[in-house]
């Protein structure tokens, strides 16, 4: 989007539609500026700016210039061919700054008015990563669950890093190469956890997966990377395999309705937008199920709010919608440990999860109550 382009001259005026940029106080030549008009015995042009002056590198003969130094400049003469060299030694130095602000330049002449902006800000800085996804995950009183996953990791990946964020009130110690695990308070909960799991990835991309995930064969990490470093996508999901043989995506599009005082309508349907192409089973979509490989940066700019402690998900991907570029791919599968158990049958570890993260005495008010004031909604419709 920030391609240098100039408008031909369908009014007499040509300029930069876009692609000017100047950092913080600095000065550029304006690009692109001219005039092409029938003679005249005077042709003049005015400059105005708001955030910064303007002035010129070199001066043509014939060109009569007043305001130079200043946010408003006149540039006249009575030989076009002389003002066009003129216009092409334009500058413009920024005067103020606020990060991520454009000025509004207008280009005016007798007849006619043009603007355009002119962006003010710092390059993006490099971030060079270490190769490789590291592994994230957070547990809650599934030890037994989280070891399995372990085991299943290693049987592909013996040496990939596995972040683990713990909130259980009597932490025990998870050990082994590669591990490293964060005790948080207990029942701090599900997106704090992801908060802290993931601002302690050091690599370019990490992989969430829940603590009852079992990776096979058909878990192939290679196909995420490869199709985030051949795309524009920041994030993209797999598919979870159920005990059942059913594999979910939980692929979904967002969009949100525009309303009036009370609040927008968010939208929610199961669904993608388009297949990517050289990729046949992957698509884009604006919400995928809880096994996704990310851009570690873009995952850390959205962020997981942490007053959402017992169930969320979707959530996230709301925050996100309109900066976060999100796939699916439907053929990288993890294996979703059963839940199929008999009353008396479950561990003592088992009934205390379950209360916690199934059982509510506000029966989800709160929730429901901040998401839907944080993001200013009125109302939510799905599928």
């Amino acid at each position: 989007m920030d391609l240098l382009i100039i408008a031909e001259a369908n009014s007499p005026l040509q300029y930069p539609t876009q692609g000017m940029k100047v950092h913080p106080l600095k000065t550029i030549i304006i690009s692109g500026l001219g005039i092409k008009e029938n003679p005249r015995p005077i042709h003049s042009v005015n400059l105005t700016a708001t955030l910064g002056t303007f002035d010129v590198a070199a001066t043509v003969d014939g060109v009569l210039i007043r305001g130079a130094g200043g946010m408003h400049m006149t540039l006249s003469s009575k030989i076009l061919p002389n003002l066009n060299r003129q216009l092409q030694f334009v500058t413009y130095t920024n005067t103020l700054f606020h990060p991520k602000t454009a000025d509004t330049v207008q280009f005016v002449t007798y007849e006619h008015q043009s603007v355009f902006t002119i962006k003010v800000g710092h390059g993006n800085m490099p971030k060079l990563f270490n190769s490789g996804p590291e592994r994230a995950t957070k547990t809650f009183l599934r030890y037994d669950k989280l070891q399995d996953l372990i085991t299943s990791i290693r049987q592909y990946y013996p040496y990939v890093t596995i972040v683990i964020a713990d909130d259980n009130k009597h932490p025990q110690p998870v050990t082994g190469p590669h591990i490293e695990q964060y005790i948080m308070p207990f029942g701090k909960g599900w997106f704090a956890g992801r908060n802290l799991a993931v601002s302690q990835v050091t690599t370019k991309y990490v992989l969430w997966v829940d603590d009852d995930f079992i990776f096979t064969g058909n878990t192939r990490l290679e196909k995420m990377v490869d199709i985030l470093e051949k795309t524009t996508l920041d994030l993209v999901g797999g598919a979870v395999r159920e005990v059942t043989g059913y594999a979910a995506t939980y692929r979904h599009t967002i969009s949100v309705e525009q309303g009036g005082k009370e609040g927008d309508c968010l939208h929610m349907r199961n669904g993608y937008h388009h297949t990517i192409q050289d990729f046949p089973n992957c698509v884009v979509a604006d919400a995928v199920i809880n096994f996704f490989l990310g851009r570690t940066d873009k995952m850390l700019r959205v962020g997981f709010d942490p007053r959402l402690s017992r169930a969320a998900h979707l959530e996230f991907f709301v925050d996100g919608l309109g900066s976060l570029h999100v796939g699916s791919c439907s053929d990288v599968i993890v294996n979703h440990a059963s839940k199929i158990k008999l009353p008396w049958g479950k561990s003592e570890n088992e009934k205390a999860y379950e209360k916690f993260r199934y059982y509510s005495t506000d029966g989800g008010n709160i929730q429901d109550k901040l998401f839907y004031f944080k993001n200013r909604f009125k109302c939510m419709t799905s599928n």
